[in-house]
């Protein structure tokens, strides 16, 4: 058995902000580095094996936090980076509609079809995140021994991600809320899984969520 354990990072001040981040370097604001800290000290699991990230640092961080409370090893994974917004990096949803009026609208109503300027589909960024998954597991199998291993990436690739392994279209992906450091986890045994545990913020011993970040 291998326990995936999916967390999104922190909060960023573009997150604060409304800007949509894509793989843009954003950091992890105060505010973010104390959901990563508090997410370490009440991991919902007593032991992992190793941690795997995305390369931009708002998720690295996250990873290392968790990863230097278990002490075990981070390895970076740019299939695990998220969406590319292309023209739209940086700019606030307001902002976006007044250029591209139709495809920031196509965006949240058929996220599976929509075409952003000089950016990713999200087609795309699922399949890039299905192979990192694939290689993350088969690197993770040990016969006659259980692994948990923990993965650190973003809202709108863990959204890509969570559809493919719920066998849910593209199209809903919306249906499925990412908190900042929220942890997802899923066990497979072999070619059969149980989803255990999805959009999970108990860790920040919040009584209300703040509304979040989508990127």
């Amino acid at each position: 058995m291998i326990k995936v354990i999916l967390v999104r990072h922190g909060k960023t001040l573009w997150n604060s902000s409304g800007r949509f981040q894509g793989q843009a370097n954003t950091e992890l604001s105060l505010e973010g580095i104390m959901q990563a800290q508090k997410l370490a000290e009440n991991f919902p699991v007593e032991h992992i094996d190793a941690v795997y990230s995305s390369p931009l640092d708002r998720a690295f961080i996250t990873g290392k936090t968790i990863a230097d409370k278990f002490h075990v090893p981070i390895k970076a994974d740019k299939r695990l980076c998220e969406i590319n917004f292309g023209a739209w990096e940086g700019l606030t949803y307001d902002e976006i509609h007044a250029k591209w009026p139709n495809e920031i609208e196509m965006l949240f109503s058929r996220p599976d079809e929509v075409v952003i300027p000089k950016g990713e589909q999200f087609i795309q960024v699922q399949e890039r995140a299905k192979s990192a998954l694939k290689d993350i597991l088969a690197e993770n199998t040990v016969e006659n021994q259980d692994r948990v291993v923990v993965i650190t990436a973003h809202g709108g690739i863990l959204r890509a991600l969570l559809s493919y392994i719920l066998h849910m279209p593209l199209r809903y992906i919306w249906a499925l809320r990412q908190d900042n450091t929220a942890v997802n986890i899923i066990s497979f045994f072999g070619e059969k899984y149980n989803i255990e545990l999805i959009n999970s913020t108990a860790h920040l011993g919040l009584v209300k969520q703040s509304k979040p970040g989508r990127f």
